[in-house]
This record gives structure tokens, C-alpha cells and sequence, in this order.
């Protein structure tokens, strides 16, 4: 029976220790898994500063564009308004002679 008891618990240490090793190798993988996970969401931060330093940039110069956009407007107007003067004065100045 003591016999039947020591290959019984010989059988549950040899069974404990592969689960152990069975463990740390689990260990091992997840520890791998999780230094990827981390070198990949760092690197995804830094693509999104990136991201957000380009937007940032391209909102600057979009600004610029609109706001020449709106003085070559204006100028276009006032170059519109002194043309017509002109012609208005040609035409005053054709008519009286």
C-alpha cells in the first residue's frame, strides 16, 4: 500500500513539475507577446504624433491659402470696380467728343 502511495505521489510530482514547465514556457511566450504589443503601440504613438504634426501643418497651410485666396479676391474686386470707372470715363469721353 506505502509502495502504491509513493509511486502514486512520484506520478503526481512528475505530472506538477511538466505542468511547471508547461507554465514557463507559457510565460516565456506571453512575456514575447507582450514586449510586441509594446514596441507596437509605441510605435503606433509615434506615427500618430507624426499624424497629428502633418494635420497641424497642412491646417496651417490651408489657412494661408484661404487667406490669400480672400486678398486676391478683394483685389480682383477693386481692379474690377477701377476698370469699370475707366471704361465709364472712355465711354463719358467718347460720347463728348
Amino acid at each position: 500500500d506505502a509502495n502504491r502511495q509513493i509511486s502514486e505521489y512520484k506520478f503526481k510530482l512528475s505530472k506538477a513539475e511538466q505542468d511547471i514547465t508547461t507554465l514557463e514556457q507559457n510565460i516565456g511566450r506571453l512575456e514575447g507577446q507582450v514586449a510586441r504589443y509594446k514596441n507596437a503601440a509605441e510605435n503606433a504613438e509615434k506615427i500618430e504624433d507624426e499624424l497629428k504634426a502633418e494635420k497641424r501643418k497642412l491646417q496651417r497651410e490651408l489657412r494661408t491659402a484661404l487667406d490669400k485666396i480672400e486678398e486676391m479676391e478683394m483685389t480682383n474686386s477693386h481692379l474690377m470696380k477701377r476698370l469699370e470707372k475707366m471704361k465709364a470715363n472712355r465711354t463719358a469721353l467718347l460720347s463728348q467728343q
